[in-house]
């Protein structure tokens, strides 16, 4: 066994607190937050039961770990109400209108910018 593969694989959860697996090793009955979307579940307030970790260069610490949630705890996701979609559709208009000259685009604002891109660089613009 790697030391790598050592490090994660601790079932009894003495090591990290809660029982943790190898990337890819988890035993049947978990699932990720994302996994259980995909079913149509939500962790419905459930602790955290396992986690998987892997080893990361791109991470500070050194691992990425995914949080497990047991599926048969997890509770039917909420269906979209009428209210909800008419908060999304008002939250993506507020974020396709240019706040300085109030244009509504086909596009999201970017967020680097904060304004549309004509409003951004006027300079370029009238250049062109």
């Amino acid at each position: 066994m790697s030391p790598a593969f050592g490090r994660c694989y601790d079932p009894s959860g003495a090591l990290h607190g809660i029982p943790t697996y190898p990337w890819r090793l988890a035993p049947d009955g978990y699932a990720t937050r994302r996994q259980l979307r995909a079913k149509g579940l939500r962790p419905g307030g459930q602790p955290v039961s396992a986690q998987v970790m892997r080893r990361s260069r791109r991470r500070r610490g050194g691992v990425t770990v995914a949080y497990l949630y047991r599926i048969d705890h997890a509770k039917p996701v909420r269906p979209m109400t009428s209210r909800k979609w008419g908060a999304l559709a008002l939250a993506m208009l507020a974020r396709r209108t240019c706040p300085r000259c109030q244009i509504t685009y086909s596009y999201c604002i970017p967020t680097s910018l904060g304004v549309c891109v004509t409003c951004a660089f006027p300079d370029a613009q009238a250049a062109a």
